[in-house]
């Protein structure tokens, strides 16, 4: 019998119904802000970019994963067929999974024995996550390190986001927020900004007609909230770091590169972080069963020649940006 009060399970349940979806939290990473770091993956995000690197981030909701390459099929596994109560699973379909017979009860995944299926995101409350991030505590001090909370998009879970933040902070340590800056400045402003020290910021594209065909929104939001919090960056509140996916044929152009420093600039933003295309995304599409018309282009399998890379840097250069 339970111990806990009515009031007390009330809280609980409500607690439970806000906790967002996360894809996980990694610890001991290195490329996600300053010392070793430990990341927190939220699930879901506003914008739908063509060449998303982390499609699984993309539906704020649970998705069942299947990794061909990890199946052992081959060696007589079929466990997971009849572990289906929806007999979504049959080895003619493409991608093992009936996507729309599959009701994602996960019952597949209990019985694939390598883990060939998955479940890709599960509901997390503040304290679980807390403790998992306290573990490491010692290596931030020890390296200049903190959490960093990812996505997908954080942002779109501003009370949850701000409290796990809060909660670092009371305990020391460096906080980083990852966005695509597509969030309502105010509730930004009120549950998020108290609680971070830095703010890595993506702009994608300029141009709002090419930034709405690409990643499904309107770029005046983004903006519009990147000018604010570049001055409370230049005041000494936060600090901001504005970052450039490049991307084949799409954000990679000189037009577009050249154009988003002219931004900068008019901003008083001196420092982007061009980052490096990343083909990888290109078989995550697949695991999810998701249909992409990028994917399957060339260009999108392919990383970009490092000379193309340094030749942007160069030329922001000589506008006076520094770009890493």
């Amino acid at each position: 019998m339970s111990s806990a009060t009515p009031a007390t399970a009330q809280a609980q349940a409500q607690r439970s119904q806000r906790a967002p979806m996360l894809l996980d939290v990694k610890t001991n990473a290195l490329d996600d802000g300053p010392g070793i770091r430990s990341v927190v993956f939220f699930k879901g995000c506003p914008l739908s970019c063509v060449w998303c690197h982390n499609p699984e981030s993309r539906m704020a909701t649970p998705e069942l994963s299947f990794d061909a390459t990890v199946c052992i099929a081959g060696s007589g596994c079929s466990r997971c067929i009849p572990a289906c109560p929806q007999r979504a699973l049959n080895r003619r379909n493409p991608g093992l999974v009936d996507r729309a017979a599959c009701d994602l009860c996960f019952a597949c995944v209990d019985a694939c024995p390598p883990g060939a299926l998955a479940r890709v995101g599960r509901p997390a409350l503040a304290g679980d996550i807390m403790a998992t991030l306290l573990r490491d505590k010692p290596f931030y001090e020890a390296s200049g390190g903190g959490v960093t909370f990812s996505g997908g998009e954080p942002t779109l879970h501003m009370r949850f986001l701000g409290e796990l933040a809060g909660e670092c902070k009371a305990e020391g340590i460096h906080t980083l927020a990852e966005t695509a800056g597509e969030f309502a400045w105010e509730r930004f402003e009120r549950y998020v900004l108290p609680h971070v020290d830095t703010v890595y910021y993506d702009i994608k594209l300029l141009d709002p007609v090419v930034h709405r065909k690409y990643c499904g929104v309107a770029n005046d939001r983004i903006l519009g909230n990147f000018a604010r919090l570049a001055a409370l960056a230049a005041a000494g509140d936060v600090e901001l770091l504005a970052r450039v996916p490049l991307v084949p044929g799409i954000t990679d152009t000189e037009d577009n590169v050249l154009a988003i420093g002219g931004f900068l600039l008019a901003h008083e933003v001196r420092r982007v972080r061009l980052l490096d295309y990343n083909p990888t995304w290109v078989d995550k599409i697949t695991k999810i069963g998701a249909v992409n018309e990028f994917a399957a282009q060339p260009a999108m399998r392919a990383w970009l020649p490092h000379d193309a890379v340094s030749d942007l840097r160069a030329r922001l250069a000589e506008y006076g940006i520094e770009a890493a």
